[in-house]
């Protein structure tokens, strides 16, 4: 029995993300996918899809690969948020810097023109080894293999002001999960 994947890989990276609600089961008020790519075809780097009341409800995204950015949208963030796919919202310039330990904590920090924006993950849980194949599930063309930290808290800031809203306790596969967490060596693929 082989032990490969029979899946073309198309990236391999970090995807955590941080999603509030004012309360649990309302729409979100921040919606924030942080990606750390390490290889795609369109090159590694870094990107943040945010929309919230700190982005006037409307998507912002901050990059330091814009080919990359436009790749992923086209793709995998397409796929996950169809708002995305939406090629025409402008790309802004930044840098990326991370700190903490995830067993307790993680930020990741975005530095544009302007803007300071810093996303925090704490109140870690297990980790989860999540895998599924490409078209296992109707309108998933791609498949994953991820290491998922769930996060009971996070909270986004830009420039200063906290983003309203909070995360919320949720099940996966029968485990403990959140509207927030942490997805390390996340590696997505595509059917050959």
């Amino acid at each position: 029995m082989s032990t490969a994947d029979p899946n073309r890989v198309i990236l391999t990276g970090e995807n955590p993300f941080i999603r509030l609600s004012a309360k649990d089961g309302d729409p979100n008020t921040t919606d924030a996918s942080y990606w750390r790519i390490l290889f795609s075809p369109a090159g590694p780097g870094h990107v943040l899809y945010l929309k919230s009341e700190l982005t006037e409800n409307r998507w912002r995204i901050y990059s330091d690969n814009i080919a990359m950015t436009r790749w992923l949208q086209k793709t995998v963030q397409g796929m996950l948020n169809a708002e995305l796919l939406d090629t025409t919202i402008a790309v802004t310039d930044a840098t990326f810097d991370k700190s903490g330990d995830p067993h307790y904590f993680w930020t990741e920090h975005v530095s544009a023109p302007g803007e300071e924006i810093a996303l925090t993950w704490h109140d870690i849980g297990d980790p989860l080894l999540i895998h599924t194949q490409p078209n296992a599930t109707p309108g998933r063309p791609y498949g994953v293999c991820t290491v998922l930290i769930p996060s009971l808290a996070a909270r986004l800031t830009r420039n200063g002001v906290q983003a309203k809203g909070s995360p919320w306790a949720r099940e996966r596969e029968g485990r403990p999960f959140s509207t927030c967490a942490l997805a390390f060596s996340e590696s997505w693929t595509e059917a050959r």
